[in-house]
């Protein structure tokens, strides 16, 4: 059986925790780099499955497979390590400092990867600029807009909407990178991860490193965005949202039951095969 017991994924949590609070930041800067990136390719494809059949659903059994390229190569997401690096810290194992160091690192690394390929992918979609916006660019358009101004039109309602959208999404990113540890198998690892990223991507929660992706593309490409709307009516909410969700209803809820009383020793041990991103 290649199962893996809930006692033994929290030890592989606080493990990988521990690990990613040690990376240089060369190290992370390249990691987050691939993995902004590669949530943009798989965001993009994602977008122009759901554009040629017409349903959302579609979109959302293709786009994890970017998250499991990410998990496989132990690559580093800024929306996982907030359900992560705490959990050493309640094991003293790690300071609050390393802590928000990994995370700014991580954070960089990712919005660099995404704007690079948001860059590219609009050369590629619209001829360097010598055509208009079709298919999968008006979409990224449409997205970029309502990610930002159309929460902006119902001022608090629509703040207090995508922090909560936000919480959502990441309680089911960080469930991903923790079921991603269910299993000794790739195969195993592979399915057990697709599930809750599927059901964030299908019901629209907002994820802070696919909007890295998305609204810059769709202002490259003339989304009526500026740089305010992105960052106080998207960013900064979401990924604030981001950090409550993967940690409070993924991390700490499953180390609470898990890992509060347990001698870590021989499980971290064994877990510590099992890496996540």
């Amino acid at each position: 059986m290649d199962s893996i017991k809930p006692a033994e994924i929290v030890a592989a949590m606080v493990t990988a925790g521990a690990a990613k609070a040690r990376l240089t930041p060369v190290d992370i800067l390249i990691r987050g780099f691939l993995s902004g990136a590669l949530l943009g390719f798989a965001t993009s494809l994602a977008l122009g499955a759901a554009a040629q059949t017409g349903q959302i659903l579609v979109g959302a059994l293709i786009f994890p497979v970017g998250f499991v390229i990410i998990v496989l190569l132990g690559l580093e997401l800024v929306t996982g390590s907030f359900a992560l690096l705490p959990l050493p810290l309640l094991r003293k194992q790690i300071t609050p400092g390393a802590i928000l160091t990994n995370w700014a690192w991580v954070f960089l690394g990712n919005l660099i990867g995404s704007v690079f390929y948001a860059a590219l992918l609009v050369i590629a979609l619209t001829m360097a600029g010598q055509i208009e916006p079709s298919g999968v660019a008006v979409r990224l358009i449409q997205l970029a807009e309502a990610k930002t101004t159309g929460y902006a039109h119902f001022g608090g309602a629509g703040m207090l909407t995508v922090f909560v959208k936000a919480v959502l999404c990441n309680w089911m990113v960080c469930l991903g990178v923790v079921m991603a540890m269910s299993s000794s198998s790739t195969v195993g690892r592979i399915a057990a991860a697709w599930m809750p990223i599927l059901m964030f991507f299908a019901q629209g929660f907002e994820h802070s490193v696919v909007n890295m992706f998305i609204i810059p593309a769709g202002m490259m490409m003339g989304a009526k965005v500026s740089l305010h709307d992105w960052w106080v009516w998207n960013q900064i909410p979401v990924t604030l949202g981001n950090l409550v969700g993967g940690l409070l209803f993924t991390g700490l809820a499953l180390y609470a039951t898990y890992g509060r009383t347990r001698s870590f020793g021989s499980l971290a041990r064994a877990a510590a095969e099992f890496p996540a991103e």
